[in-house]
């Protein structure tokens, strides 16, 4: 079952549940976050953190945003997940120090880009930083944002961004999705472009 059949279950569940739902929700308080001073000693060390989370596949992502200030904007992110089923939220990471996300924050809107396998060299292109990300990609609007929607991606999720919180030097974005779908490339029974101890990985079918 992947993460929307299980989140449907849930809501299911939670409907069908006899108690009534609480009248109100006391929220926790907020963990104190502060980088490790220069005098202190990392309770992890960094390259070991990558390391071992690197065991962890992920899918990779192109997130772009519409033209704000006269050119599109997009990076390459693999730290996205689905979130919530009701209300249908999204969610990526993206590094405070980033360039590309002030833009986005702008425009207030965003295209989720799920890559198809054979577009590593595209997911490359939009790793770099500075260069013209979108010479020579094509591209159409995404239905209500206007964000670049990738040709050939295998699917791609049209948001507005909803809300914002910090998680250490990074920024966790939540996006309400407003409109998704699939990529010709889906239906030619294309795989999912993977990442996977610090290279491109694709799945490998068994039988």
């Amino acid at each position: 079952m992947g993460h929307a059949g299980m989140a449907a279950a849930a809501v299911r569940w939670l409907r069908s549940a006899e108690a009534p739902p609480p009248t109100s929700v006391e929220a926790l308080p907020r963990p104190e976050l502060r980088c490790v001073g220069e005098d202190e000693r990392a309770p992890v060390d960094s390259a070991e953190f990558r390391r071992v989370l690197g065991n962890f596949a992920t899918g990779v992502t192109v997130i772009t945003a519409p033209a704000a200030d006269g050119s599109p904007a997009g990076f390459a992110c693999q730290s996205f997940s689905s979130l919530s089923l009701d209300p249908p939220l999204v969610a990526f990471m993206v590094g405070r120090a980033s360039t590309t996300w002030p833009r986005i924050a702008r425009a207030g809107v965003f295209c989720v880009n799920v890559l198809d396998e054979s577009q590593g060299e595209l997911c490359r292109a939009f790793a770099v930083s500075g260069a013209d990300k979108f010479a020579g990609v094509a591209h159409e609007p995404a239905p209500v944002s206007g964000a670049p929607r990738l040709a050939g991606a295998l699917a791609w999720i049209d948001c507005t961004v909803h809300a914002v919180h910090t998680g250490g030097d990074h920024l966790i974005v939540v996006g309400r999705v407003d409109a998704l779908g699939t990529g010709e490339a889906s239906g030619e029974g294309g795989g999912p472009l993977l990442f996977h101890r610090g290279r491109f990985a694709r799945l490998r079918e068994e039988g």
